[in-house]
Order: C-alpha cells, then sequence, then structure tokens
C-alpha cells in the first residue's frame, strides 16, 4: 500500500493489482493440505524463476521492452526505477512464501501469508479510497482496515488446540503486522515484513503462553 496522497497508479489499476494479488491467498490454502518438503519444492524454483526474470529486465533491453509491455502497468513507479533495481511485489511474494514455510511452523505460516494477502487487500483499497487521518507513515483507516481483516483471517485460519489463548495469540501478532504494514513504506517490502512480523511473534507468544505445545513444522490438525 502507498499514503493516500501517492497518485503514482490511479484508483483501477490498485484494483487489478489486489485482483491478481488476492490469486496469492491459494499458497497458504493448498499449503494447508501439502507437506512442507513438496510445498518447497515448488516454491522456491518459483521464487528462484521469479527473481532471475525480474532482474532480467534491468539488464536485457529486448526482455524489458517485452516485460513493461505486458506488466508494466502493474508496476508502482518504484518498481520501475533503474537505479535501485527494485523488484516487483510478486517477487517479493513468491520470495516471502517460500522462506515462510522453510522456517515457520505450518500453522503460524498460514496464519502470517493469509494476513499479508487479506490485510494488504483491505489497508491498500480502503486507505487510498476513504484514507484521511494520517497515522505513521500511512492512513489510519488503512491500517484499521488491515487489523479488521486481519482478525477475521485469525477467526478463520486452523488451530492447534483453538482455545482462547490462541485467537488473542493471533489478534496481537495482526497488530503488530498492521504496524509493520504501514512503517514498511520507502525502505522495505511489506510482503516481506508482514509475514515475517506476525510469524515472529506468534511463536513467540505461543512459547511464552502456551509452553507445553510442542509447535513443530508440521504441526496442524488435518
Amino acid at each position: 500500500m502507498t499514503p493516500t496522497d501517492n497518485g503514482s497508479i490511479d484508483y483501477k489499476n490498485e484494483l487489478l493489482r489486489k485482483a491478481i494479488h488476492l490469486c496469492s491467498l491459494s499458497i497458504p490454502v493448498i499449503y494447508y493440505f501439502l507437506t512442507r518438503e513438496l510445498a518447497l519444492t515448488v516454491l522456491i524454483p518459483l521464487a528462484v524463476l521469479s527473481l532471475v526474470l525480474d532482474l532480467s529486465r534491468y539488464f536485457f533491453p529486448p526482455f524489458s521492452k517485452f516485460f513493461y509491455m505486458f506488466f508494466g502497468f502493474m508496476l508502482r513507479d518504484h518498481e520501475k526505477n533503474d537505479k535501485k533495481k527494485t523488484l516487483n511485489g510478486a517477487t517479493y511474494v513468491l520470495i516471502s512464501a517460500a522462506l515462510g514455510v522453510y522456517f515457520f511452523p505450518k500453522v503460524i505460516f498460514i496464519t502470517a501469508f493469509a494476513t499479508l494477502i487479506v490485510g494488504d487487500i483491505a489497508a491498500a483499497l480502503i486507505g487510498r479510497k476513504f484514507g484521511k487521518h494520517k497515522f505513521l507513515f500511512k492512513s489510519l483507516e488503512g491500517t484499521l482496515s488491515f487489523f479488521v481483516s486481519a482478525c477475521v483471517v485469525v477467526f478463520i485460519a486452523p488451530k492447534i488446540e483453538g482455545n482462547i489463548t490462541e485467537y488473542l495469540i493471533g489478534i496481537i501478532a495482526v497488530a503488530v503486522g498492521a504496524i509493520a504494514e504501514n512503517v514498511s513504506y520507502g525502505w522495505a517490502d511489506d510482503n516481506l515484513t508482514i509475514p515475517i512480523s506476525i510469524g515472529v511473534t506468534m511463536w513467540v507468544l505461543y512459547t511464552v503462553m502456551m509452553p507445553n505445545i510442542p509447535i513443530i513444522l508440521e504441526n496442524v490438525p488435518m
């Protein structure tokens, strides 16, 4: 999400970007039914391929022309900066997914990554359309939209025991994620900062608040 006064792309393009972004919700949904090893077998090559293609547009003019012809309308200004060579959001999503599956337990990754998709879409669309009050780096309306939609994710996402403590852990974690989404503008990509901040917060809180539950990589009830 960009600040409400950023006019680099119009709202119609933002809707299209977020509609495509919504497709990434399939990653945590499908991963619920897969093993960690199989998920990584798919995600790591996709992330590497996306990274190679993304960087190639900066170094190979013929490919760059082709790339921008088909995908340029979805990129923000900072994603087309030849000097900084910034990666686009889709590449960050795939890298984030691969890292998340590798490092986080499944029950944590699913919540963190689903929150990234749902919360980021809500924050961007509500913040750009209705954001009037500045909060930190973005709008209060956008940040609240992230938090509210993320709480919905917490209530739907799988749990280990499903007790009140697990829901509280999720709500605290997505509150941290909402702040991460807000302050990430300009120095880091929120496709990385959101799931990492939520994942780390959840893991710490599980360890502190539910120390008797072994949080392992595949620990999700089927």
